[in-house]
């Protein structure tokens, strides 16, 4: 990864809600291409700092730039264009119960470019396609399983082609078996397309099959308190609280 771009740069950023502060002034790059993941305990502010590096909330202090854009400085037609960079797959996978999945994938096209009906059509079952969803375009969500509702959630995160997918515990109440499939199209997204993912989860054998690089947040020093490759962090760190996390132990200490 070392030969590659910096696509995503948080410099010192402190996020807080109110008084309370969650993150305390962290700062990580994330490179063109790879599998990104954010991980930590409950409560440590994985989710806090995946929504401010989509532009949800702004900085209590530091900047988030997205592609050298300032997330928080763009206004207007620049912020628009910014988020247009971005793709975002929520936990619960967000669809709309009263579309069908081809409705789903299609409306990101039909409310922010201009292309005709037939082209959005042709995008969006190309992208129900990259997912293992060909042949699925007229079921509605509620007659979807729970990992077709995340692959379906994938699907109209790449409408617009985005460069990054901001991915929020993907594979959160799936089987072993559909998550590891899950992790698969990750994989062959990021190898074919070329996307960045950034990827919030604590599910350890998804960070081992996907991740590239991990950043860990803790809860008590509301920093960083590893980074690099999950394999390495778990055979090599001499953190506890890394150790805890990657063996699956209770925490040690108070």
């Amino acid at each position: 990864m070392e030969d590659r771009q910096t696509i995503i740069s948080v410099e010192n950023l402190t996020a807080a809600y109110g008084e309370r502060t969650i993150i305390d002034d962290v700062s990580f790059e994330v490179k063109t291409g790879e599998v990104f993941v954010i991980l930590g305990g409950s409560g440590c502010g994985k989710s806090t700092l995946l929504k401010h590096m989509i532009g949800l909330y702004e900085p209590a202090a530091g900047k988030i730039h997205i592609d050298g854009d300032d997330m928080a400085t763009a206004y207007g037609k620049e912020r628009a264009n910014l988020l247009r960079k971005i793709g975002v797959m929520y936990q619960s996978g967000a669809l709309f119960g009263s579309m069908t999945l081809l409705e789903n994938v299609r409306l990101p096209l039909e409310e922010l470019t201009d292309l005709p009906s037939s082209a959005i059509d042709i995008a969006a079952r190309m992208k129900l396609a990259l997912v293992g969803l060909q042949g699925s375009e007229n079921l509605m969500p509620s007659e979807l399983s729970g990992g077709m509702k995340k692959r379906a959630a994938i699907a109209r995160a790449m409408a617009l082609d985005p460069k990054i997918l901001f991915l929020d515990e993907p594979s959160a109440g799936l089987d072993p078996v559909t998550s590891s499939g899950l992790d698969n199209i990750i994989l062959q997204l990021r190898d074919s397309l070329d996307i960045t993912f950034v990827v919030v989860t604590h599910e350890l054998l998804s960070i081992y099959a996907i991740a590239d690089r991990v950043i860990m947040l803790d809860k008590k020093t509301k920093k960083i308190i590893a980074e690099g490759a999950p394999k390495d962090l778990r055979d090599n760190s001499q953190d506890p609280a890394v150790q805890d996390f990657f063996h699956r132990r209770p925490e040690t200490g108070n």
